[in-house]
């Protein structure tokens, strides 16, 4: 940082309760008040000097002491006495910090060439153009410190010169920049590697919102620097200045507090609007995170609308980290935000319905959704483990994706078991709800298999799974070669097992099942029909008393030998047994 040094003589301003004076053997004949203060002083000293001092003193009466007020003076006590002691020849150092403030005084106090040679506005207009403007982090210090004095460093010219000399610096190519800057990312040493061309962004997120915002717009008039360099000045400015939403945050309240909210809510509209319509100027986990803000900060919902289109736009490239935040909102209990997710999801839904695309995109549209519904089934894995989740806002989200989406449910299925593991009092009810999101058809035979020897599934679920089991492997050919082997009378046992036990409670199931085993039994020269899922429709829902008690069943996969790895109950007796008990129950509740 520059420094500029007036004047050779020692300081003698001293200070005797609100009273500013100089130690002089001649008395004070000039009287300075600025706000509590005030300054004894000479004529002889600041008149020379001062062109307003000049003309208030010769509007006075008093010819002998003279008070003038200056409560309105720029950069208020401080800068004044700058101004006092250069009048003395008082030492004073000027520098990045104080020389806004001493400008705007010296020009309010006219203490410019025409009133005398050598004056002190001269001197800092030449510490201006030769240090400040030439160096780099002295003329973002300079441009900071015109905040407090916004009206007079804009019409002195010195936020428009400050702007452009830092806008010069950023344009120049990474291989000439010659000045220090602050750059701070792990992993980097300025003595061993090439400039980055974003070096730029740390010093200018010290700035206010205003002055980095017309930084940005200047810089993007130019049309020399990519959208992602653009991108990235935003997001060291956010991480700046904005709360990180991916810890938990205490609601704020307070009257200070909510002052420093709308100060927060203003940095994050601003940001919002400065970003490149480019798509990718920005990744989409920094827009989530903006998302995220906005939502904690309450900002206006035209801001959250635009945030959840631009991050619907990119979910393709999102992955599960970038949508683990928590949510704020205290009437909610869980953990995870995951109305967040399911907002950008329903947007990125409305944006796919919309587009009609031709054959040849076709393929390219399913690929995304499907990449979209992979990361989205593992980020409820991630939130199935929260014992705060509600299960309708898993399901929600669940089906949120069209059936197309989803290539297979083994995704799906994983997320509801953990859900299953993390929340053991779960009601039937809510068991019911979780599962129906799963669709049999579209499990892996290994995952089928684990499903059918799940004790955290309802017996219905496991039901539904091995009647599917049935339907596949009962196929024209499969069936007559399993009838050859001698294995038709097994399978018609393993499907029988399930209507048999209600035999004794209900003729209506009696027939029921006599109607489910006469549709297995076939010829041996006739082709088998296929299984109606009717019957099983209405098996399931006669039953639905017995089958959905919360006993536990045991079962095991077996593959037979040329069979198509059916499943194959592992006691008879006990599957009896636990239809019994639930018999039983239902003639003590009646």
């Amino acid at each position: 940082m520059k420094y500029m040094k007036l004047g050779t003589r020692p300081d003698t301003f001293y200070t005797e309760e609100a009273t500013r004076s100089v130690v002089t053997d001649t008395p004070s004949d000039l009287v300075i008040q600025i706000n509590n203060i005030s300054y004894l002083l000479h004529k002889f000293s600041l008149l020379p000097k001062c062109g307003l001092l000049q003309q208030l003193c010769l509007d006075s009466d008093n010819s002998n002491t003279v008070t003038i007020d200056l409560h309105d003076i720029p950069g208020g006590e401080d800068a004044f006495e700058l101004c006092a002691k250069f009048c003395y020849g008082i030492t004073i150092n000027l520098s990045a910090h104080n020389f806004v403030s001493a400008l705007c005084a010296a020009k309010f106090l006219r203490m410019t060439e025409s009133v005398e040679k050598g004056n002190l506005v001269l001197k800092l207009e030449a510490f201006f153009n030769s240090c400040i403007l030439e160096g780099w982090k002295d003329s973002i210090i300079t441009l900071q410190s015109t905040v407090k004095l916004l009206e007079w460093s804009e019409n002195l010219g010195i936020i428009r010169r400050c702007i452009d000399s830092i806008v010069e610096k950023i344009l120049t190519p990474p291989a000439k920049v010659s000045w220090s800057y602050t750059y701070t990312r792990p992993g980097f040493k300025k003595h061993q590697q090439s400039v980055p061309k974003d070096w730029w962004t740390e010093d200018t997120s010290e700035l206010d919102i205003d002055l980095f915002r017309c930084i940005i717009t200047a810089i993007r008039s130019t049309h020399m620097l990519p959208p992602q360099l653009i991108g990235e000045a935003l997001h060291v400015y956010a991480c700046r200045w904005l709360p990180d939403t991916t810890k938990v945050i205490p609601p704020e309240t307070s009257g200070s507090q909510t002052e420093n909210v709308a100060g927060k809510n203003k940095i994050l509209e601003a940001i919002v609007n400065m970003i490149p319509a480019d798509r990718g100027s920005l990744s989409v986990g920094f827009l989530l995170r903006l998302l995220s803000i906005a939502n904690y900060l309450g900002t206006s919902a035209v801001i959250r609308t635009e945030l959840i289109r631009r991050c619907s736009l990119q979910l393709e490239e999102a992955s599960v980290n970038d949508l683990l935040f928590p949510s704020h909102t205290s009437s909610e209990l869980h953990f995870y935000d995951i109305d967040l997710v399911m907002s950008v999801v329903q947007s990125f839904m409305v944006l796919w319905r919309r587009q009609s695309p031709g054959p040849a995109q076709n393929a390219e549209f399913l690929r995304s959704i499907r990449k979209i519904a992979k990361f989205i089934d593992s980020y409820l894995q991630v939130v199935a483990k929260d014992k705060n989740t509600p299960v309708a806002k898993m399901v929600a989200l669940a089906e949120a994706l069209p059936d197309v989406s989803r290539k297979d449910h083994d995704d799906l299925y994983k997320a509801v078991n953990n859900y299953l593991k993390e929340h053991h009092d779960l009601s039937k009810t809510d068991k019911k709800q979780l599962c129906k999101i799963l669709d049999c058809q579209k499990l892996s035979p290994e995952v089928r298999a684990h499903a059918v020897k799940n004790e955290r599934l309802p017996l219905r679920t496991v039901v539904q799974m091995l009647f599917f089991e049935q339907e596949k492997g009962l196929r024209p050919g499969d069936h007559q070669e399993l009838l050859f082997k001698g294995k038709q009378t097994q399978i018609t046992d393993n499907l029988s097992s399930l209507q048999l036990g209600l035999e004794e409670q209900s003729s209506r199931v009696e027939g029921l099942r006599k109607t489910a085993v006469s549709e297995t039994r076939i010829s041996d020269g006739q082709k088998m029909k296929k299984t109606d899922n009717k019957p099983m429709h209405e098996l399931d829902k006669r039953v639905k008393p017995e089958i959905e008690e919360p006993e536990t069943v045991k079962r095991k996969e077996t593959r037979e030998e040329g069979g198509s790895g059916s499943i194959k109950l592992e006691s008879k007796k006990v599957i009896t047994r636990r239809l019994d008990h639930a018999r039983d129950n239902k003639g003590r509740d009646r």
